[in-house]
């Protein structure tokens, strides 16, 4: 089998358990294939991140423009962006490609709690990025900070309102003795599945959540489907876990992904 190509913007992790490595491990697992493109640098370690260096504009576009000539890939995923500069950069390839899938992990946060994110770009995102995406994967702080809404059935609707097809609200952050995660689309009824909560804290679980979807949207899954794929998938690779520094753990992505319909 071929390996379906998805282009990746994301940023740079040196610890190797989230950002760009993450997205390339989980693809790779999926039979896809990373072309990937650096949005910014970072400095931190398994405890927390504790500077962002954005790229420019120019930056990003001169990565893009030689690979998206010569490749073709089938789905867009985007990670970590860092400024609304990069995001503008970013929003400009997709309307080149509208007829590409879009996921968008809107990545506000590190896990050790590092804010990426102020107001103004928190605001661009929602108003100008969203309605360019398939399928948003917001974790419920993420989806409340998204849309000032404290409900997150209410979060979920002012995010498909501005146009995106789906939300994935991941509940791992909510205090509930299991992980509640629920897919939202327009005209439908929430989609919610239950995974049993794990102990310990994860470096890169929705870079890989993210990631797995794009890969199985590239092979031809529905958003129904390719979600619930990806979040076995995820679950699984967070279940065998590793702790290599002293802070979080790395999800195990070599667990594999099950690309059979």
């Amino acid at each position: 089998m071929i390996p379906q190509p998805v282009l990746v913007f994301s940023g740079h992790d040196p610890t190797g358990g989230a950002g760009i490595q993450a997205d390339i491990e989980t693809l790779f697992q999926a039979q896809a294939h990373a072309i990937p493109i650096i949005t910014c640098l970072t400095v931190q370690d398994s405890h927390n991140v504790y500077q962002l260096i954005p790229l420019s504009a120019q930056q990003i576009s001169q990565q893009v423009a030689p690979v998206l000539a010569d490749l073709h890939p089938k789905v867009i995923k985007l990670g970590l962006l860092g400024s609304i500069e990069v995001m503008d950069a970013v929003m400009a390839v997709l309307r080149q490609h509208p007829d590409l899938p879009v996921v968008l992990d809107p990545i506000l946060a590190a896990g050790g709690g590092k804010d990426f994110s102020q107001q103004d770009l928190i605001t661009h995102m929602r108003e100008n990025l969203v309605p360019l995406t398939t399928i948003i994967t917001p974790n419920s702080e993420e989806a409340r900070r998204l849309t000032g809404e404290s409900q997150l059935d209410k979060a979920a609707e002012v995010l498909l309102q501005q146009g995106c097809s789906a939300v994935l609200i991941t509940g791992t952050h909510e205090n509930s003795p299991e992980v509640s995660n629920c897919l939202y689309q327009a005209q439908k009824p929430p989609q919610i599945l239950h995974w049993p909560r794990l102990a310990g804290s994860y470096h890169g679980s929705g870079c890989t959540l993210s990631s797995a979807i794009a890969a199985y949207l590239a092979h031809g899954f529905d958003l129904n489907d390719a979600t619930k794929k990806a979040q076995a998938y995820t679950w699984r690779s967070l279940q065998a876990g590793y702790r290599l520094g002293q802070g979080q753990f790395f999800p195990q992505r070599r667990v594999g992904c099950n690309i059979s319909v």
